[in-house]
């Protein structure tokens, strides 16, 4: 179960719509309870992929680095990640799966159909390397 405030939940989902036509993405900081986690703050991340943001994405490592720190400080983990598929169901990608490397982390995507948020949906990286890594379907909950 992945749970998160819906003023956080909303402006994921914004963010989307923002950047649409193009993928949008970030990192989410919270703390892992057993199989819940919590997510407390959202990083939003600018999307580096020049070549074709409109279907891929990638968080500079200068950025994920002081989002590491602040988490640090601020007494939290990175606990997921976030992004947008234009014109595409929410749904994880083949490219999605390759690119994912943090097990035990949330991966969020929301469709963003013709630059409207609609369906988001989260999944759970499992597994304990690249062999025999999975996405599990994570069920959302929006609460605090």
């Amino acid at each position: 179960m992945l749970t998160i405030p819906p003023p956080l939940y909303n402006q994921l989902r914004h963010h989307g719509e923002e950047t649409y036509p193009h993928e949008c993405c970030g990192i989410l900081l919270g703390r892992a309870v057993e199989a819940n986690i919590i997510v407390y703050e959202l990083i939003r991340a600018g999307n580096t992929r020049t070549d074709s943001a409109h279907n891929r994405y990638n968080i500079a490592p200068q950025e994920l680095i002081a989002a590491q720190r602040h988490a640090r400080k601020a007494n939290l983990d990175i606990v997921g990640f976030y992004h947008s598929h234009p014109d595409h169901p929410a749904q994880w990608s083949p490219t999605d799966f390759a690119e994912a490397h943090w097990f035990g982390c949330a991966y969020l995507i929301t469709a963003v159909e013709k630059g409207k948020a609609e369906i988001t949906n989260s999944f759970l990286l499992t597994g304990t390397s690249e062999e025999d890594k999975t996405f599990v379907d994570q069920a959302i909950e929006l609460e605090f």
